[in-house]
């Protein structure tokens, strides 16, 4: 069998399957593709924008929170890394924080596809 070479959202199309890139045990972000884009939301309750760093490195982008809260002696940190399997294009990468959840859009180059090759399975 081989690996899809289109984009995932063609490969989708026509079907019901979200193009869900992978999930996880935990709920506190959601990553899709929609229109030539990859976009990552990701809940950060209690945060300041200030607070928040957003750092984009050779397919790997970084999200990294911290909060002190002096009053209760309390802080809460926030660290995660997510890798994307197409080339973006990187001075067009957007972020906004509204209510508590940060979207980060990623655009995908112009007839990036996934590469692949097909891995035999040993017995």
């Amino acid at each position: 069998m081989a690996l899809p070479t289109s984009p995932t959202s063609s490969w989708l199309q026509g079907t019901d399957f979200p193009s869900r890139l992978f999930e996880t045990g935990s709920n506190d972000y959601e990553l899709y593709e929609e229109d030539d884009e990859f976009v990552l939301s990701v809940e950060l309750p209690g945060f300041d924008p200030e607070e928040i760093d957003v750092s984009w490195d050779e397919g790997i982008l970084n999200i990294a929170a911290e909060h002190e809260d002096a009053q209760r002696g309390a802080r809460k940190t926030y660290h995660r890394r997510f890798r994307f399997p197409k080339n973006v294009e990187d001075d067009d990468i957007t972020a906004q924080y509204t209510n508590g959840i940060l979207e980060v859009r990623l655009p995908v180059m112009a007839d990036a596809t996934t590469r692949g090759k097909e891995i035999e399975i040993q017995t």
